[in-house]
């Protein structure tokens, strides 16, 4: 046995939130160990339920994201930690359970992240054609356990949706295969399902007003640049009263979102002047209608499938509030895309806050509790989440930085409080959670074997003069990552 004295850390999930922890939690445990009785060392077990890392960067964004191989690069670096051992293809309430990992560790922070759509809740919400953003996303970022193949063959398309998940599902629908494969990571089987894609006209539906869109300057500046796409906009959702513009102004960033949608605006009129052309001024063979104040009361059906979509206008004050205003129009579609909110994941044996749709955690602290609300709930000692799994689908993937800090000070707090300095589990061989998992024929994949599958995207990429090019089956990266 090689009992040590360092804490233990298990982290479930390998997506930001959990990497941004396990940094943040020991790079403060190096700063503030020592006045706090903790010592300086803590060994971390990120566990994975996917055979790969990264969650949300590699599964959840669209890969013509700029951005986001710099991230892959910082979490890489992150993971590549002596102190930090990656445990993917283990799945928590499965593989092993809450009570193995607190025999073994000093605290469990949940860092789960989301895989499934909130429901649409409109009448014609189950027919033939309509689809959750969610199950979209999986099929063209090629999620291990997703859809192979996606049927493309609407001519006119609805997306609902006034956020940037909305935005990609949309870009990826007007996307040119050739141009997304040139400049990104997707496999075959989506190079090809989006080459054979047939939609010829998209229309956007955004509940509220401009000033409320919550749509990134980076998601904008990514639909402008759309080849062969013509971007139509009414001029009137553009007429804003003064009251909204100042308080637009307010926010740095709302403020920014306003500027770049204006200067939207302006180039879909020259669009529109230059003959129905894209943004470099060549014939364009799609159109992307981008409406405001807008929202969806019904998907129209015929013989089970989708063939239209009925919008109600709005009108949106100031501050935001949404009104109603009984006026009607009909769109005819045959598929319909919802990007309203994701749901985030469960964990079995931790309640959950339906109303929130987050881990229960007290006012928001990170730290788990016995239920959602109530005097009744209790605080679980050693129990944290952070990121979506504390606070909901909400925030970009740099808001995880803040949460991970205000979680980690909260752990460290804690285990500072607690007997022998935070050293709780009563386990403290760190050989002995690859003992249980060996015990149970399970294999995780390690940081070195996550660089194998890793090292072959890229060798598949260079044949395609690509940079990488995803592999998207489970089966295929566990024997890479064994070989």
């Amino acid at each position: 046995m090689s009992e040590t004295n360092e804490l233990r850390i298990a982290v479930i999930g390998a997506g930001p939130a959990g990497v941004y922890s396990s940094d943040i939690f020991l790079r403060q445990l190096g700063k503030l160990g020592e006045e706090l009785g903790l010592g300086t060392k803590a060994r971390i077990d990120l566990f994975e339920k996917l055979p790969v890392p990264f969650g949300l960067v590699r599964y959840g964004v669209a890969p013509d994201h700029p951005s986001i191989k710099f991230i892959a690069s910082a979490l890489e670096k992150t993971l590549d930690n002596p102190d930090i051992h990656l445990y993917c293809d283990v799945e928590f309430g499965k593989d092993v359970t809450l009570d193995e990992l607190l025999e073994r560790y000093d605290a469990v922070l949940f860092a789960t992240g989301a895989v499934e759509d909130k429901p649409l809740g409109l009448p014609g919400a189950d027919l033939d054609g309509v689809y959750g953003a969610a199950k979209f996303v999986e099929w063209y970022d090629g999620y291990p356990t997703g859809a192979r193949e996606w049927p493309l063959d609407a001519e006119e398309v609805a997306v609902i949706g006034g956020g940037n998940v909305a935005m990609d599902v949309a870009r990826e629908l007007m996307r040119n295969a050739d141009d997304l494969k040139e400049r990104t990571d997707i496999p075959d089987n989506v190079y090809e399902g989006i080459k054979a894609n047939k939609a010829k006209t998209l229309h956007l539906f955004i509940r509220r007003g401009v000033a409320q869109a919550k749509f990134s300057v980076q998601e904008l500046r990514e639909m402008e640049k759309l080849p062969g796409v013509q971007l139509i906009i009414n001029e009137d959702d553009f007429d804003l009263d003064d009251d909204t513009i100042e308080e637009a102004g307010k926010d740095k960033l709302t403020r920014q979102m306003v500027e770049e949608l204006f200067a939207i605006r302006e180039m879909a009129e020259d669009m529109e002047d230059d003959g129905d052309t894209d943004f470099e001024g060549n014939p364009a063979d799609r159109k992307y209608y981008i409406h405001f104040n807008s929202a969806p009361v019904e998907v129209l059906g015929a013989d089970g499938k989708v063939k239209a979509i009925r919008v109600e206008k709005t009108t949106t004050s100031a501050d935001g509030k949404m009104t109603r205003t009984g006026e009607f129009e009909e769109y005819p579609v045959q598929a319909v895309y919802h990007a309203i909110g994701y749901k985030p994941a469960s964990a079995p044996g931790i309640a959950y806050d339906d109303r929130r749709a987050h881990l229960a955690n007290a006012n928001g602290d990170g730290r788990i509790t016995t239920e959602a609300s109530g005097e009744g709930a209790q605080v679980r000692e050693r129990l944290y989440a952070t990121g979506w799994a504390k606070r909901g689908p909400v925030g970009l993937i740099g808001s995880t930085k803040s949460d991970a800090l205000l979680i980690v000070t909260n752990m460290l707090e804690d285990l500072s409080k607690a007997a022998e300095g935070g050293r709780v589990a009563a386990d403290r061989d760190p050989e002995s959670i690859d003992r249980l998992l060996a015990s149970r024929g399970v294999k995780p994949i390690d940081f070195a074997g996550w660089k194998k599958v890793d090292a072959f995207e890229r060798a598949e990429g260079a044949k395609e003069g690509r940079e990488h090019k995803k592999v998207i089956d489970p089966e295929q990266m566990r024997a890479l990552a064994h070989a």
